[in-house]
């Protein structure tokens, strides 16, 4: 029970990993917000945890505000930690950097890295007046080790690591720890569409040999928005089974 009473925020948390998250927060105690854009899903999923939940576009900055300003008022103005896990990567793989859309390429980096910004932006007044506030931010193994044919997904993913850094450095006068995990492929509903030769890969590659299920880095987040984790703030954990080492 490590996050009793700690309003976290969780984005993306609908389904896959986000809504596994949440569950694991859940269990220790935290009082959970989900936000995503899939409305019907994360209602469900809300409502099982007995969490709230708001809809939010994290392409959209004026949607991303209005989010923020639910959460200030559900809150009283005091966010413990927000998980920065709202993402885009289906459909966009498989692919050479040459033949990458340029419309999708902006697409991805504006939900993932301009989303993540905004996201940051705007919970934290709420995350500096919790006097303990915490960020995590879902990177990704791909940005460790360059997985190929992924470029867009891999850059934004690297974005958010740099982001983490720096964020770090600017919010940590204010107590407010800013850390990343990087996951690799985790076996969901939301990874169906990778290809199977590269689940493979990645289930022969790690250190502890197999698949690797989206529960067992819950706990690492959740000790990551603690309020004993602020020595971490800066780092990125690549919480993978040993494919990558950092």
């Amino acid at each position: 029970m490590m996050l009793k009473g700690r309003h976290i925020l969780v984005t993306g948390a609908a389904r896959g990993l986000g809504a596994e998250i949440a569950r694991g927060l859940a269990g220790h105690g935290a009082r959970l917000i989900l936000a995503d854009i899939a409305e019907d899903t994360g209602r469900s999923t809300a409502e099982a945890l007995g969490a709230s939940f708001h809809r939010v576009d994290l392409g959209d900055p004026a949607s991303i505000t209005e989010l923020g300003e639910a959460v200030a008022a559900e809150t009283g103005g005091a966010l413990h930690g927000l998980v920065n896990n709202g993402a885009i990567a289906t459909g966009i793989g498989g692919i050479g950097f040459e033949d990458i859309e340029i419309d999708s390429w902006d697409l991805v980096q504006r939900v993932n890295v301009r989303g993540t910004w905004l996201m940051t932006r705007a919970a934290a007044p709420m995350l500096r007046v919790s006097g303990s506030g915490r960020v995590v931010n879902v990177a990704s193994d791909t940005a460790l080790w360059g997985a190929p044919n992924l470029l867009s997904y891999v850059a934004s993913k690297g974005a958010a690591i740099a982001m983490t850094r720096s964020l770090a450095r600017e919010l940590g006068p204010d107590r407010v720890g800013v850390t990343a995990v990087a996951p690799g492929i985790l076996t969901t509903e939301s990874t169906d569409y990778v290809p199977e030769a590269r689940h493979r890969h990645y289930a022969e590659g790690r250190a502890v040999p197999g698949p690797q299920h989206p529960g067992e880095i819950t706990d690492t987040i959740a000790f990551l928005l603690s309020e004993g984790a602020l020595t971490l703030t800066g780092q990125v954990l690549p919480v993978n089974n040993g494919f990558v080492f950092n």
